[in-house]
């Protein structure tokens, strides 16, 4: 994937939203992209492994944690979820475990932090939501790109 969000913010300007720099890269893609699929959860990733579980034909999904830093709601196994199925990347806004491991999938995956506890299986949640979080807004089929230098949305593909 050739592509670099510092030339794709330069070009397109206020056409894209640039989010707050609060994400680590976990996974072994550092630059990842694709259209959106969205999930709000808190401290339960049952829907995240049943998101996971489908086809992704290249999607990032974009998780609403609710910024916890009290579980983990990716880990090693969501992470060859992700591979086996297709998806380009992940998003958290919350924790990630198994950090050795998702370093080893060919995915992306960018998460505020790490955590050992997993997370309860409740199977609350909703999907397919506009959510809100590192100051931009998460739209089901925009487009997302990330970097070693950042993640930014688009309302249509930009490159």
């Amino acid at each position: 994937m050739t592509f670099h969000t510092t030339d794709i913010s330069d070009h397109q300007g206020e056409r894209v939203q640039v989010a707050d720099t609060i994400f680590r890269h976990f996974g072994q893609r550092g630059r990842f992209a694709g259209q959106i699929a969205t999930l709000k959860v808190f401290e339960d990733n049952s829907l995240v492994r049943a998101a996971l579980e489908t086809q992704g034909h290249g999607r990032v999904l974009v998780v609403d944690g609710g910024g916890s830093l009290r579980c983990a709601l990716v880990g090693g196994q969501l992470g060859e979820l992700a591979v086996q199925n297709g998806w380009s990347g992940i998003v958290v806004w919350g924790c990630v475990r198994d950090t050795a491991e998702l370093q080893g999938h060919d995915v992306g995956i960018l998460a505020l932090a790490s955590h050992p506890r997993k997370s309860v299986k409740k199977g609350e949640g909703s999907r397919d939501l506009v959510l809100h979080f590192a100051g931009i807004s998460f739209v089901p089929g925009h487009w997302l790109y990330a970097d070693e230098d950042g993640l930014l949305v688009a309302p249509e593909p930009v490159i």
